[in-house]
């Protein structure tokens, strides 16, 4: 089982804070994300780590994981 922790917009405009899934690669846990409703758009520019370091959609996970997915910032 993966944890995924949602943060920024994400977590705004989808309603989850944290969820599990069963997933083997970051791109899987992005598909069934898209299935809840977050927009595809909203996925592709997000960040990715994977227990705190930075991964890709073609990562690989274990049971155990945590991915964390952020909205990119902007500000000025």
């Amino acid at each position: 089982m993966i944890t995924v922790k949602l943060f920024g917009l994400l977590r705004i405009e989808s309603g989850i804070r944290e969820t599990q899934l069963e997933a083997v690669t970051v791109k899987e846990v992005l598909s069934h994300l898209t299935e809840r409703g977050i927009p595809r758009e909203a996925l592709n520019s997000c960040v990715i780590f994977i227990n705190g370091s930075t991964a890709n959609k073609r990562s690989k996970l274990k049971d155990g994981d945590a991915v964390v997915l952020m909205s990119p910032v902007a500000g000025g």
